[in-house]
């Protein structure tokens, strides 16, 4: 206050009103008066004569922040609350500034460029955050947390290219909102085989990572663009895998009545290992799901059928990809190769 600032935090609306270059002996009478006012007073202390202030004598509300070097990070000083697009990229950041975390109003992200190799869980925590730009660090996992926050209902785009993830747990397919997602230029050995439950992904780039084929799911896609170039895929297996039990187990068995009933569970209901395994089950071409007893079959698609615009796979030309299926029964692996013919 002998400074002549002060903030008034108002609990409705939920506005910071920040006050500066105010005379020091009239700003504490104000204070005071409003505190008098709070607790019910009457208050007998007198107020300056109120002068009109001019529209160019407010502080616009910075909503934007740009920061691309070590020597213009702010160290000793907060980030303007009213932010909703900060870039911090090239200050070598090897976490994530646990101030960003307090922006509630952040719409865009953009941390690439740095040195970050986790990612704290309250990164879901701002629940109006579209955009998160993580491309160019050293990530080696995107966690289950994440995939379980807010995120699912506000992200739309997130870039996490040139990275050393290798995979992505089964629950990323939560994040249903998306409709840009970038992967290029990790380590990627697979997709999420329920790839497929990102009905709104329009745009998906996985250049160069070592995936050997596509989940059977990825053919439920509807992109616009697509690209992966330099990947490792392989030829389709001649032989499928013969994975069948006769009679199915109790596990298979009741495995498959609670996905195919959709009987809600969870870790405070049956043990947590049961809950991954049903996470992690397989999805039959008949719709069916199957745990641990299937046939798995390889064949290839033509990329197009998913895509509108399609990046060549390789340096011949190529737009077919291995992909690879699950079948619960043998019935349905013969029905399947019979529509195949």
């Amino acid at each position: 206050m002998d400074e002549g600032k002060a903030t008034v935090r108002l609990k409705e609306p939920p506005v910071d009103i920040c006050l500066s270059k105010a005379n020091s002996s009239s700003l504490k009478s104000f204070l005071s008066a409003v505190r008098l006012a709070h607790r019910g007073c009457n208050i007998e202390v007198p107020l300056s004569t109120f002068t009109p202030v001019k529209t160019s004598e407010f502080e616009k509300f910075k909503t934007k922040m740009v920061i691309t070097s070590k020597k213009d990070y702010p160290l000793s000083k907060n980030f303007p609350y009213s932010l909703e697009h900060l870039q911090t990229s090239y200050c070598g950041l090897v976490r994530v500034d646990m101030r960003m975390l307090c922006l509630k109003n952040l719409r865009k992200l953009d941390l690439s460029h740095n040195h970050i190799k986790k990612l704290p869980a309250t990164i879901g925590d701002l629940i109006h955050l579209q955009e998160l730009n993580l491309s160019d660090n050293h990530l080696e996992s995107f966690s289950v947390a994440l995939c379980q926050s807010t995120l699912q209902k506000s992200l739309r785009s997130l870039d996490l290219s040139k990275n050393k993830i290798k995979a992505l747990p089964v629950q990323f397919c939560q994040l249903r909102e998306l409709t840009d997602l970038k992967l290029d230029d990790n380590e990627l050995i697979r997709f999420p085989f329920k790839m497929g439950q990102l009905t709104n992904l329009r745009f998906l780039s996985a250049a160069r990572n070592k995936l050997p084929f596509l989940p059977s799911e990825f053919q439920n896609l509807s992109l616009e663009y697509l690209d992966l170039f330099g990947n490792t895929f392989e030829q389709p297996k001649a032989l499928p895998v013969i994975m069948l039990q006769t009679p199915l187990t109790l596990l298979e068995s009741s495995a498959r009545a609670m996905l195919y009933n959709r009987i809600p569970y969870g870790s405070h209901i049956i043990p947590f290992h049961l809950c991954q395994d049903l996470d992690t089950a397989k999805t039959c071409v008949c719709g069916r799901f199957c745990l641990s007893c299937f046939i798995q079959g390889t064949t290839t698609m033509n990329l197009h059928s998913v895509a509108h615009t399609v990046v060549l796979v390789d340096n011949m030309g190529g737009t077919e990809a291995p992909i690879i299926s699950y079948f619960c029964s043998l019935a349905c692996y013969v029905n399947s190769c019979d529509m195949l013919k």
